[in-house]
């Protein structure tokens, strides 16, 4: 940062037009403006420059010392590009001109001095006279000492607790893991003795991945992923489930579509991305630094701010199956659960107060754990919590644990830097035995404020609502992943690998025994399709015992084998994945049970030829 230092006696300037398109709107009290004995502090913002609190003070003190020495009645800030030919993009310079604004005038008006700035993106006419004295002409020049010093911060250490369904707190580092409690014992060694838990082969659902053609996309950068046709499916079932899990928590939700880019010349915007840290894609465009975001909060917020809320209309969430993106490191990229660009049905859920958001959270804190437990899996709990939050509601903690029926991991937050006062992660514990964070949830209460949302309570005064962050199943693709450790968790104990009926991309396949019989079993396929059931046609050159081989490695739940015997009687045989039997069942049957097994789950149609004979074979990369 350049600065010149003019000690005027006088000085006054008038806005003239707005230089910067995207320069923000002003009142019309700071379009011009005027001081006497004033040290008038020119300023130009220099690429090098940080968002720092502590390089913006060190600045804002050496010009609080200048007008002790000049003996300055008052401090003029004034943006003045022309001291600099290495200046910062405006959307930067204008949120640290902003800010050392902030910390100027603060500073000033300790001072008992007089505060007066001119806007930055404004051509402006200005009138000085120096007063003329040895010190009434400085310049400095101000370089951080490094541009990342904020992530050289050493975090205060935090206290790990453990909090049993019974209401007992025991020291996270000296509690006794019973045999039922092995993966709070794997969380405990990853999170508070930071263990590397490797699992040391290579995970099976990978093998899962590459047969449903969930892919690494390898014509992008690292870190994304592409989808075949089948995994298509399975991918489209997700986003609809989500939805349809978010509509069981009895409240009004509004699903709304929004830009996955966003300026950081906000304030908002750039306050809640520096919260969140440093893995963010950036991108320039029309003199803008654009952030691709990194969860739904951006747009959801900003459209929420615009509507006009009651108390009455409080709890209410709104949804968003939104594409995210984090700059994860290239070492840490796992196919379908750490990934640089994924989709997330982030909801948020918006309550009067914090007591509201704590009744709330108990509700989705049940359907988190009621639909991992579907998938026949459990999560272990790890909550990251204030200091203050732990001390006044431990009760609330109790509670969690006593309906989780086991013990959780709480991690007592002494700093005082986040939004939120509560931060769920629930992790699965995977087949190599790694903790696998899945779904999420948060109590907000700092981005309301931040972003300028807000609600007329019964009395008529404004308030900002509470808000809770959730991602009830996870991101779709961390669903999936949840789904594949399943299946690699079953096949590990000798089971079966498979997944549920509904998500299966074809979950019948007709094989006919010789080709007199393919119009016939294409009319069986027909009238599955007719009732909502993916199925498809094997009508190709090969063997049955070759056909029902290569529908068994492709985890189709249900495989009907037509021959004479089957046209004659019109019954179907019929293979059921998990089961070494054979039924004879009637093609009504098949539906009914089919129907039943996959009721309150959504479906989609087949989006593969039904044929077999004319889908091309598939190459891919894992």
């Amino acid at each position: 940062m350049r600065i010149l230092l003019i000690h005027a006696e006088k000085f006054r300037f008038k806005v003239r037009e707005r230089a910067l398109r995207n320069a923000p709107d002003i009142d019309d009290k700071v379009r011009e403006g005027s001081a006497e004995n004033a040290l008038v502090v020119f300023t130009a913002i220099e690429e090098c420059d940080i968002d720092s609190v502590d390089y913006l003070s060190k600045i804002v003190s050496d010009i609080i010392d200048v007008a002790r020495k000049v003996g300055a009645r008052s401090i003029v800030l004034y943006p003045y590009a022309h001291l600099s030919s290495n200046l910062a993009r405006p959307d930067k310079a204008l949120l640290i001109f902003e800010r050392l604004r902030e910390i100027l005038e603060n500073a000033a008006r300790r001072e008992g001095l007089a505060f007066l700035w001119a806007p930055f993106g404004y051509y402006k006419s200005f009138e000085i006279s120096c007063i003329g004295h040895p010190l009434s002409e400085l310049s400095r020049t101000y370089v951080p000492e490094r541009a990342v010093a904020r992530e050289e911060r050493v975090e205060v250490p935090s206290l790990y607790v453990i909090v049993t369904p019974g209401g007992e707190v025991y020291d996270a580092r000296e509690y006794r893991f019973s045999e039922s409690e092995r993966d709070l014992e794997v969380l405990v060694r990853k999170e508070v003795l930071k263990e590397e838990l490797k699992g040391g082969e290579e995970p099976r659902y990978l093998m899962y991945c590459k047969k449903f053609g969930l892919e690494w996309e390898p014509m992008s950068d690292i870190g994304h992923m592409r989808y075949g046709p089948e995994a298509t499916i399975i991918y489209d079932l997700v986003e609809k489930y989500s939805w349809k899990v978010a509509t069981r928590l009895g409240i009004p939700i509004f699903r709304i579509r929004g830009t996955n880019m966003f300026k950081l010349s906000c304030r908002p915007i750039a306050e809640h991305a520096k919260l969140f840290g440093e893995r963010m894609y950036t991108l320039e465009s029309d003199n803008e630094t654009l952030v691709l975001r990194y969860a739904a909060c951006f747009q959801q917020f900003s459209m929420v701010k615009d509507w006009v809320l009651s108390y009455r209309n409080l709890p209410f969430g709104v949804l968003e199956i939104a594409d995210s993106y984090r700059y994860e490191q290239p070492g840490e990229t796992v196919l379908c659960f750490r990934v640089r660009k994924f989709t997330m049905p982030d909801l948020h859920i918006f309550t009067r107060d914090l007591e509201e958001a704590k009744n709330m959270c108990l509700r989705v804190h049940s359907i988190i754990f009621d639909e991992i437990r579907k998938l026949g899996l459990d999560y272990v709990s790890l909550y990251n919590v204030t200091e203050d939050f732990y001390n006044d509601h431990i009760e609330f903690l109790r509670t969690l644990a006593k309906m989780e029926g086991k013990p959780i991991l709480v991690r007592i937050m002494k700093e005082k830097k986040y939004y939120w006062v509560l931060n769920a992660e629930y992790h699965i514990v995977d087949e190599l035995e790694r903790p696998r964070e899945i779904a999420t949830m948060q109590i907000d209460v700092g981005n309301a404020q931040r972003f300028g949302i807000k609600y007329r309570t019964a009395e008529g005064e404004d308030r900002y609502p509470v808000i809770i962050h959730t991602a009830l199943i996870g991101s779709v693709e961390r669903y999936i992943y949840a789904l594949l450790q399943k299946a690699a968790i079953d096949e590990k104990r000798g089971r079966v690998p498979r997944l549920p009926t509904w998500i299966c991309p074809i979950q019948v396949r007709v094989i006919p025994v010789s080709r007199e019989l393919i119009e016939y079993s294409e009319k069986i396929v027909n009238t599955l399709l007719e009732n909502g059931i993916r199925s498809d046609l094997d009508d190709r050159e090969e063997s049955v015992s070759k056909k029902i081989r290569e529908a068994e490695k492709s985890w189709i739940p249900y495989i009907v084998v037509i021959g004479r015997e089957e046209v004659e009687k019109n019954v179907l045989t019929v293979r059921v994945r998990g089961s070494k039997e054979l039924r004879k069942v009637s093609l009504e049957e098949l539906i009914r049970t089919i129907k039943e097994e996959t009721k309150d789950y959504p479906t989609t149609d087949i989006t593969l030829p039904k044929r077999l004979t004319e889908r091309p074979q598939y190459r891919v990369v894992i």
